[in-house]
């Protein structure tokens, strides 16, 4: 596997490859990697002839009020992973090379960035925007891929490289969830041992909203308001729980044909969890 650090040796590389007319994959990550990084890592592979993925904990999709500086940081076990996993490239590059002196242009998504995650971490989609922006802009690749965990910047992604007509396809991949339940996430770390075992509950309530309202889509109001009291009575301080559009996130009062997700924020502890549940009507209903 080869190691990058500058944008010059990711384009020399890439450059080779797209002249054998290698199909390449990205898989976009802040390290502290996991399993649901590997699936990403994995989906690549299939799909792809060459596999790049980056490793950059960005600053700019941070607020000043959280955890930059906790987040866990593990280059040596994140590259062997990627290795482990036939990565061909790696890109690691630091802070100045993706923010140079003067840095001073901001990629802003609007609409599907302002509520959910957006309403409670300020900036934080504009960061991702940002970040994300530069490294399709720098690598080019066919296809880029992100979990469907974090559903919101999924959506804010295709709608970056939609209105920019950025060429490059950008898939989802399905939620990679502990036996429990639990969605995997880098910050799981932060958990407690009591806490940890807490935390599966918010996967669980989602999964039974969702499973209510594919049985009786009017029930909305009902289900929110129980899943929020269940979810305070298991020690969860919740930011929200909304049923949204799965296409244009458009807040949802009755769950009809088209695709819906129950989605949640919450801190336990110290701990901010988020995930996602589809929730699915037959055609017939």
């Amino acid at each position: 596997m080869q190691v990058a650090r500058t944008v010059v040796e990711l384009r020399q590389s890439l450059a080779a490859w797209r002249k054998a007319g290698e199909r390449i994959g990205l898989v976009p990550t802040m390290g502290a990697l996991h399993r649901g990084h590997m699936a990403l890592v994995a989906a690549a592979r299939a799909a792809c002839d060459r596999v790049v993925a980056t490793i950059f904990v960005n600053p700019k999709q941070f607020a000043p009020n959280e955890d930059l500086g906790a987040y866990p940081r593990r280059e040596a076990a994140d590259l062997d992973l990627l290795q482990s996993a036939g990565v061909d490239l790696a890109f690691v590059p630091a802070a100045g090379e993706i923010y140079p002196p003067e840095f001073s242009t901001l990629v802003r998504v609007g609409g599907l960035s302002e509520g959910l995650c957006g309403a409670h971490r300020s900036g934080h989609f504009d960061g991702v925007a940002t970040v994300v922006a530069k490294l399709l802009i720098q690598s080019l690749p066919d296809s880029a891929y992100f979990g469907e965990k974090d559903y919101q910047q999924l959506l804010v992604i295709r709608r970056l490289v939609r209105d920019l007509d950025i060429p490059v396809r950008i898939e989802g991949v399905a939620t990679v969830r502990e036996p429990d339940g639990l969605a995997l996430s880098s910050r799981n770390a932060y958990l407690s041992p009591g806490e940890r075992r807490v935390a599966a509950n918010l996967a669980r309530v989602l999964s039974e909203i969702a499973a209510a309202l594919e049985r009786e889509p009017s029930g909305v109001a009902r289900e929110i308001a129980r899943g929020r009291a269940e979810l305070a009575s298991c020690g969860f301080a919740l930011e929200y729980l909304e049923i949204r559009d799965a296409e244009n996130l458009a807040p949802v009062t009755r769950v009809v044909r088209t695709p819906c997700r129950v989605l949640a924020a919450a801190y336990l502890g110290r701990t901010r969890l988020i995930d996602n549940m589809p929730i699915t009507r037959s055609a017939s209903d």
